[in-house]
């Protein structure tokens, strides 16, 4: 069988009583799509039922909240009393037209929320708070945990009520059910606390409530973290035991993660994790459990392949695909009709679900402009006026642009200055850990080249050009450059730009100085380092990578370190000398010697002088992207999107 036979992926499971047509599930992943009292709105239910039509086999909703104290986002989806039922109905109802099995994960967050979002004190097993919400919780009295127990039973009735297929208890990433199990956050000294048994016993008793309110035919599901990765926490060794107890307690199936918020790279991993990091760990207990219940496992799992290999090789029998569906709802379509090459792949940058998640505003996708916004978007639905397009710039924006104008029926002409399509992506995806920004940059290129587009590469486009093409619009995505900073000396040879290093058209020394440490700045360092050179980070504000989400930001520091890239923030490059640098300190100035490489990071400005041209020419334009003002990828992908859409 070769690796694009699809075959153990697409093969029917049982999960108890429950029969799933394939085998790739869409977990639960908070949205913020509902309303503030947790009730399922219009775009909630639209987002789901885009990926039952994509062909997923199994859909679990997002952590519901069993008590309004337990709610860890502002608006993420409740069912704590009965009034949400009939919301929920709705939800279930729009999935199951589409083929597909819904469940949703009951939750309560424990310490890991604020007083700000639920309104009322937290409460925990301990009153230890968590390292990242740093709130004091008040520790659960034994008769508010018996509510709690209850609260959890009347949840998994509603969903039964609502039409949910299978509930599945949130035991994982540090929130309240798995507080009680784990030793870091569980120091009580009753019958909850204190031996693995006793902390095994508030985990247990909601399994036993739950049971009893839906009956034996109705399959529960557990997602636990099978290593929280902190010091004092769960190990594989402990969750292997409680994998068993689980199963003898009745429980249909285990889906397995990692992680507590203290080691949130973990719960929603950044690009610097490997792709399928929890396999090996879902492949022990299942093993501890000798296979009596099905096991998902989550955990970067983007590339069908991988997902078809971990069945095949029965490390798993179920792959969660979160993010992986975000980017692309038609996965499982794509690969069931034998067209997994056309995946819109998951680039695991975060930028639109978690970075957005712990803004605590609703979630996007830098890939899919339309996740999140089903209600609005159609691309299947032609413009209503056929338009030729002139797209000026073959980058994330413009090509997104030129994509979507394209499948909406438009005459669509792209002109691309360089050899290649792809822009600063092509840049991007340069530094260490960044190489799947080329899966986006061969998606975006391979729709654009079978949509019809007249592409022009190596030519750049002027005013007497779209003068000639008469273009009934044009989108100018024409990007950015660097900025030169005024420093003295600058110009000299030693002198080169982030853009120039990591396109490899700059030859740099062994010793060397970036200024300016934002992203850019600091992945220029990193790329360098990795190549054993001796890099120094000049920043003028008083932290690093500011600009870069907190997950990826924090494993980018950490190797940083390792790297022995030395920083100095509140530091200004005065000169550039012959031999080295003059900075400016809070305490004083302080020369570099011996730098053999200066490299400007200090940011970009926008290329838009076609724009204005154009637009004096009174043609229609539109400019997106970084010709608008410097921002990020989502914001050029997005706009190239909704531009085109518009049109």
């Amino acid at each position: 069988m070769n690796a694009f036979t699809f075959e153990k992926i697409l093969e029917p499971i049982q999960i108890g009583p429950m029969k799933v047509r394939n085998r790739i599930v869409m977990p639960p992943m908070v949205t913020n799509y509902a309303a503030t009292d947790g009730a399922v709105t219009e775009r909630f239910k639209a987002y789901h039922q885009a990926r039952a039509k994509g062909g997923v086999g199994f859909i679990i909703v997002e952590a519901a909240y069993v008590q309004p104290n337990g709610k860890g986002f502002q608006n993420q989806v409740g069912i704590y009393k009965d009034e949400l039922i009939s919301g929920l109905r709705n939800l279930t109802d729009a999935v199951h037209s589409y083929g597909a099995k819904i469940a949703v994960q009951l939750y309560h967050a424990g310490r890991q929320t604020t007083s700000k979002v639920t309104g009322m004190s937290i409460v925990a097993p301990s009153p230890i708070p968590c390292p990242v919400k740093q709130e004091m919780p008040k520790e659960l009295s034994l008769e508010e945990i018996k509510e709690l127990v209850e609260a959890f039973g009347q949840a998994a009735r509603r969903a039964k009520e609502a039409g949910f297929d299978a509930v599945e208890i949130h035991g994982g990433h540090g929130y309240l059910v798995n507080q009680f199990l784990s030793p870091y956050s569980n120091k009580r000294t009753d019958e909850y606390g204190g031996t693995f048994e006793n902390r095994m016993k508030f985990p247990l008793e909601v399994i036993q409530r739950i049971r009893k309110e839906v009956g034996e035919s109705f399959p529960i599901i557990y997602r636990m973290s099978a290593e929280e990765y902190v010091a004092g926490g769960l190990t594989l060794d402990d969750t292997t035991v409680f994998a068993r107890k689980l199963v003898e307690a009745g429980i249909d199936a285990l889906h397995i993660s990692g992680g507590v918020y203290e080691t949130s790279a973990m719960i929603i991993q950044p690009a610097a994790i490997p792709q399928g990091c929890f396999v090996e760990n879902a492949a022990a207990i299942k093993k501890a459990i000798n296979g009596e219940v099905p096991v998902l496992v989550a955990g970067r799992i983007k590339d069908p392949v991988m997902a078809e290999q971990i069945i095949r090789e029965g490390k798993a029998d179920l792959v969660s695909m979160g993010r992986a569906l975000l980017a692309d709802p038609e996965l499982p379509k794509k690969v069931a009709e034998g067209k997994a090459e056309t995946i819109r792949k998951c680039i695991a940058c975060n930028q639109g679900c978690i970075d957005r998640l712990f803004l605590d505003i609703d979630i996007a996708c830098l890939a899919n402009a339309a996740t999140g916004h089903e209600t609005e978007f159609n691309t299947e639905i032609p413009a209503t006026n056929k338009k030729k397009v002139l797209v000026i710039g073959g980058g994330p924006g413009g090509l997104e642009a030129a994509r979507v104008a394209a499948l909406r029926g438009h005459e669509v002409i792209l002109y691309e200055k360089q050899a290649e399509l792809g822009g600063q992506l092509r840049i991007a995806a340069v530094p260490p850990y960044k190489e799947e920004i080329n899966d986006l940059v061969n998606y975006l290129i391979d729709q654009v080249e079978k949509s019809g587009v007249v592409i022009e590469k190596g030519k750049e486009a002027d005013i007497k050009i779209v003068q000639e093409l008469k273009p009934d619009v044009v989108i100018v995505a024409t990007g950015s450059e660097p900025i030169i900073p005024k420093i003295p000396g600058v110009e000299q040879k030693k002198v080169v730009t982030a853009h120039e290093v990591l396109m490899g058209s700059a030859s740099v020394g062994e010793k060397v100085v970036v200024v300016g440490g934002g992203l850019v700045g600091c992945e220029t360092a990193e790329y360098l380092a990795e190549q054993g050179k001796q890099v120094t980070v000049v920043e003028m504000l008083d932290d690093v990578a500011v600009d870069v989400g907190a997950l990826t930001r924090a494993l980018l520091l950490n190797r940083m370190a390792e790297n022995k890239i030395q920083v100095l923030t509140k530091s200004k490059v005065r000169e550039i000398t012959v031999d080295g640098v003059i900075i400016e300190k809070e305490e004083g100035t302080e020369e570099i010697t011996g730098i053999d490489t200066v490299v400007i990071a200090v940011g970009s400005k926008s290329k838009n002088d076609l724009f204005m041209l154009i637009e004096g020419e009174g043609i229609p334009v539109f400019a997106i992207g970084d010709c608008v003002k410097p921002r990020r990828i989502i914001e050029a992908i997005h706009e190239g999107f909704r531009r085109a859409y518009s049109l």
